[in-house]
């Protein structure tokens, strides 16, 4: 049990803490499966928020995969100091780069890159921002797919050569930008206004706090270059994205 409990810890937040309280907003319950008594029959792994089943496998990776999704998805709806935006970050001579995106978009791709060429990891799953607009880090390990298996493999900055970020950022440019094969890198400059709208398509809160997350938008907007393109293989791009902020 107290393994379990250790391999479940793996898959909570960025900086969490244990609390005394008493009262939660919300309940998880994970009910370890496995081999029972006899050895040819195997019992479900489940996952329960508050009450209500939502995993079960024999498999318990998937089980605490689907625990992870479902948790970190909780925290960037409900959070109320912050304003989460589905982005990869990196941080280049003191400002964050922000690569706005949902899943199969390329960001973790082109996250990877960018720190395998000097760049400072942020996170290539959400871009966290405070009232001024300012990126702090959300450092997991980044989710790279195999391209061939389509399983994902588990990959901290250091073993990408890279470092983690430490201290909030301004954002100093947006990049909106889907992976097509073969494409070629033309990117156009969009608007402030531009900007916001593509970044508040892939703002976490955005129907239930518009107002906050339009507020941090706007912090962002006028200061930061917005680039949109298609790109082809991330390190095509790499050198153009860091010289543009520099």
């Amino acid at each position: 049990m107290a393994e379990a409990l250790e391999t479940i810890k793996e898959y909570l937040p960025p900086a969490w803490k244990p609390s005394a309280r008493s009262r939660v907003e919300r309940l998880y319950s994970i009910v370890l499966g496995g081999t029972g008594a006899r050895a040819n029959v195997r019992t479900f792994n489940l996952l329960y928020s508050d009450g209500a089943r939502i995993s079960r496998s024999l498999n318990l990776d998937e089980v605490l995969e689907r625990f992870e999704d479902d948790l970190k998805l909780f925290v960037a709806e409900t959070t109320r100091r912050r304003v989460f935006v589905h982005a990869g970050v990196v941080g280049w001579n003191d400002k964050a780069i922000v690569i706005p995106g949902r899943s199969f978009t390329g960001k973790t791709t082109l996250v990877a890159e960018l720190v395998r060429q000097g760049a400072t990891y942020y996170s290539d799953e959400y871009a966290v921002l405070d009232e001024r607009g300012c990126v702090h880090p959300y450092l997991r390990p980044l989710s790279i797919r195999d391209s061939s298996s389509g399983k994902i493999e588990r990959v901290t900055a250091s073993r990408l050569g890279g470092r983690h970020g430490r201290k909030p950022l301004p954002v100093g440019l947006v990049v909106v930008s889907n992976y097509k094969e073969g494409a070629q890198w033309r990117p156009r400059r969009l608007t402030a206004g531009q900007g916001a709208l593509a970044m508040f398509a892939n703002t976490v809160p955005a129907r239930s706090r518009p107002e906050a997350a339009f507020s941090v938008l706007r912090a962002i907007m006028p200061h930061a270059q917005i680039l949109k393109g298609v790109r082809g293989e991330a390190l095509s791009v790499v050198d153009y994205i860091l010289r543009a902020i520099e």
